[in-house]
């Protein structure tokens, strides 16, 4: 909710002022860049199914070692 605005008619009234949407994140983009997208060609998309595994077998990995340390008497 935003209040309305008006303005002065030459007969001494007021009119709606007519509402003008402005998409602010244009602003905040460089004109310099825009009409192009940046690539990093450097970036390869690793595939999800392999960071997840990868994620994984540090947590078994970390698990295992956790397991063998308190059962040698290592960690308490």
């Amino acid at each position: 909710m935003s209040l309305q605005l008006h303005r002065p008619t030459p007969d001494g009234g007021l009119e709606p002022a007519p509402a003008v949407q402005r998409d602010y994140r244009r602003s905040l983009r460089s004109r310099r860049w825009a009409p192009a997208e940046l690539s990093n060609p450097d970036v390869h998309i690793a595939n999800p199914w392999l960071a997840i595994g990868l994620i994984a077998l540090l947590a078994a990995a970390t698990f295992v070692v956790l397991v063998l340390g308190y059962w040698s008497h290592v960690f308490g």
